[in-house]
């Protein structure tokens, strides 16, 4: 009963992740860089290092969800 609720809700929470990220391609782009370009020679990748990258994704996804969510 309340099981298949849950499939489906996470179903969805799912799709809508990926429509609303495809609309930060730029700075999920620069971010993938950051790391990429952080990580060859197999270092690992420091807390903060790619910050910056990550905090324009971060923000260009809520910009996102909540031009959608309206």
């Amino acid at each position: 009963m309340s099981g298949s609720n849950v499939w489906h809700r996470s179903r969805e929470k799912l799709k809508r992740f990926s429509e609303l990220f495809a609309q930060c391609t730029e700075e999920a782009t620069a971010y993938g860089k950051c790391v990429a370009a952080t990580t060859t020679s197999r270092q690992e990748l420091k807390k903060d290092h790619c910050a910056k990258e990550f905090a324009a994704l971060k923000t260009c996804f809520a910009n996102a969800a909540k031009k959608n969510s309206k």
